[in-house]
This record gives C-alpha cells, structure tokens and sequence, in this order.
C-alpha cells in the first residue's frame, strides 16, 4: 500500500486543524496507508517511530534571549532545520505523497522546495486564511479586514495585526515577503479547502483556481448519538475571543433574557463573565470541556449558536450539533451560511449584530418541540449524507490518485 507524509506543527489534538489532520491519518491507516508523521517536538505529542526527524519546539509564549528570539525569527521566515529534515525523512521512508496542514511559523515552507526537490506530490489542506492574508484570519482592530488584498503588507504593520505588535507583525511582513519572492506555495499541486466560501476567496486575492479543490469536512457520525428533545437553553462552545463573537452573544442574551451555556476559555473569559454578572445574563460558564462532558452539554441545550465575526472556514462544530441532533443559530458570515439551511437545520442571522441575533433566540424559543425536533433530525440526516467520513475519504482518495499515487 502506499505510503503519506502526514505534516502539521502540532502531534497532539490542540484545535480543529489537528482533529482534522489526526483523524485523517487514522482513517488511511485503517485502508491499509503507511502513515508518517512530521511535525514539531512537544511534550503532548502523541508517540511515534519517526519523531527523530521531527524539528525542535518553538513556544511562542515563551521567554526567550534575544540571541534566542533571533534564530527562532530566522526560523519562523525560511527553516532550513526543517528542510534538512523533511529531506532525511523522504529518503528514509519514500512517501507517494505528502499532505500538510498548519506548517506555519513552526515548521515553515521551507519544507515545500525540499518535497519538490525530492519529486514527492504535495496536498495542502488550508484551514485558515494564511496564504492569502498574512495574519491568518482577515480581521483586525476594526473588524474584517482586507487591506492587503493589492498585494502590500504594509497594512499589516500598520495595523499591528499580529498580537497588537509592530515587532511581530514587521516579522510576519517579512515572511509574507520571501514566501511570495520564493515562491514557496506554487510548489504545492492541490490546496483543498472545506468551504466553497474560501476557494472563492482565494482567487479574489490572486489565486489560480485550478490549484484548489472543495473537500467539506466530515465527521464520523456513528461517534455521536443524537438527542433531538429540546432543552431550555442556547449552548455556545469554542473559544471566548473577540471573532467568535461571545460579547454580541451575551448582549443578544440580555436582550432576549434566554438562558445561555458558555463552553470554553480564552482571553475574553473574564470579561465575559464580568458583562453576565453585571447585566444579569442568565448565563453558566462551563470552561473548557471535551469529549463526552461537551456532548452532553449540547444535547440538553435548545440549539447551537456560532455568533462569529471573522471568516470562519467551515466549522467541525456545526457538523458536531446536527450530529447530536441539535440545529444552528449562525452568523451570516464567512463558510457558516453554506452549512446552515435556514428554517431546515437552524437559522442566519447578521453577524456582529446583537438585536437581530436576540429576535433570532427569541424565535427559537418559540418554536414548537415539534419544530426543533424536525430541525434537529434534518441537521443530522444531512450530515449523514453530505459531510460523512466515507465521502471525504473518497474524494481525497481521488485527489491522491489523480497526482500519481497507485492505488495498489
């Protein structure tokens, strides 16, 4: 059987993007794939044979010397540890293809000229922004942002965009800059990209749209076992920060006076529970939960809400709702209104803008067990037959073998 080059930053599951490229692993391993990780040395790593060639930490929470912080610097631009390493690892394993994820900062691109080098096929799966917006997200001080979009990334000095620093954001400039001279992504074959939302938003910017193919996101629906009975309140998880859209939340709650369950930490955590007690909200805080401790939370709630307020690309958290049997409030906004069918799964309504997001928890309120429970049953038939594990698996199959991988 054929043999990938699995790449991301992290070897542990940190967010979506590593629950994405984790599960995507085990499930080629499962067909018979020889999988080989290549990622960054952490102490949550899970284990593997091949971390000898994984490259060295870099914790960017960390304190650091400056003599430190300059070689990290260096790194986050152009590693040439990784490219040395990928280089050791193709010719120890001989992949028949490789497919990243998040490489950047940490391992860095560095690695694409030393695949190409080696003649290996490269898949990119993008889980955000990066290759078009420096900053990842296309969000700034004053909300969306696409400033760069001519092609200067002066904006994003400017702007401080990265950590609210002139430093760190004149570092990512900068690596923006080598990466587009380099030409660095043109040596990837396919980008996938699991929202029609961001395939069109990359050819805007620039991009060839013969580079991309659209692979939605799956699930593995037999993990999840669904409760289509309504409970009294909405359930928000993900993490507390300003593009998720926790404050307009909370202010939607105060206005409706609905009752809210709020999974999950982040830099807004303490402000968000200041705002509830301060203004009455009905709201519980549950921190961070995972697993089975999340899923029971979200089967007793009423619906979903993702009040985002950035491009969101195309959220595993709303397959996991319709998996549970519960529908979505979502935002108008970025990948969400193509995963949201209004009046069927759940309901859209303006992003950032609290008084409509409070008639929209209104109205669910209102609504018929009957009603939520038909929501609740057509979000998880949909996943069931448009975002399963076997659809995604036979579109990347077929991508795999369309750039010269045997099928033997």
């Amino acid at each position: 059987m054929p043999t990938l080059l699995s790449v991301n930053n992290y070897y542990y599951r940190r967010g979506g993007a590593e629950a994405v490229f984790l599960s995507q692993n085990e499930m080629l391993q499962g067909l018979g794939w020889k999988v080989v990780p290549f990622a960054m040395k952490h102490a949550k790593n899970e284990s593997s044979e091949h971390d000898i060639h994984f490259v060295d930490e870099i914790e960017f929470g960390k304190s650091y010397g400056l003599y430190k912080k300059m070689q990290l610097a260096a790194k986050v631009v152009y590693s040439l540890e990784a490219k040395d390493k990928i280089r050791q690892c193709i010719q120890e394993t001989s992949p028949d293809i490789a497919h990243l994820h998040n490489i950047y900062h940490h391992i860095s691109p560095s690695i694409l000229s030393g695949l190409k080098d080696q003649g290996v096929p490269v898949v990119m799966t993008l889980h955000d922004l990066k290759i078009a917006c420096p900053a990842y997200k296309m969000l700034t001080h004053d909300g969306v942002c696409e400033r760069c979009k001519a092609g200067s990334v002066l904006p994003l000095i400017q702007n401080k965009c990265i950590k609210g620093s002139r430093v760190l954001s004149a570092l990512i400039a900068l690596e923006s800059t080598v990466h587009k001279v380099m030409k660095l992504y043109h040596h990837v074959d396919r980008f996938i990209v699991p929202s029609k939302f961001y395939l069109e938003k990359f050819v805007e910017w620039g991009w060839d749209r013969s580079k991309f193919i659209y692979i939605p996101n799956c699930i593995d629906i037999e993990q999840f076992e669904a409760n289509v009975t309504p409970g009294e309140s909405f359930v928000f998880f993900g993490r507390l920060s300003e593009e998720k859209g926790i404050m307009t939340l909370l202010e939607a709650a105060k206005i409706s006076g609905v009752a809210v369950d709020i999974v999950g930490e982040g830099e807004l955590s303490q402000q968000a529970r200041d705002y509830a007690g301060k203004h009455g909200v009905k709201a519980e805080f549950h921190g961070y939960q995972q697993g089975e401790n999340l899923y029971a939370l979200i089967r007793a709630a009423r619906a979903v809400v993702l009040p985002s307020e950035w491009y969101e690309n195309a959220p595993i958290s709303i397959l996991e709702a319709y998996a549970l049997g519960k529908p979505v409030i979502g935002a108008d906004i970025g990948g969400i209104p193509e995963m949201v069918k209004q009046g069927e799964t759940g309901m859209l309504f303006p992003s950032g803008d609290s008084q409509k997001l409070a008639d929209a928890l209104h109205s669910f309120q209102n609504l018929t067990s009957i009603q939520l429970e038909d929501m609740g049953r057509q979000g998880r038939a949909w996943v069931e037959t448009s975002f399963s594990s076997k659809q995604y698996q036979e579109s990347l199959l077929q991508l795999y073998y369309s750039l010269g991988v045997s099928s033997a």
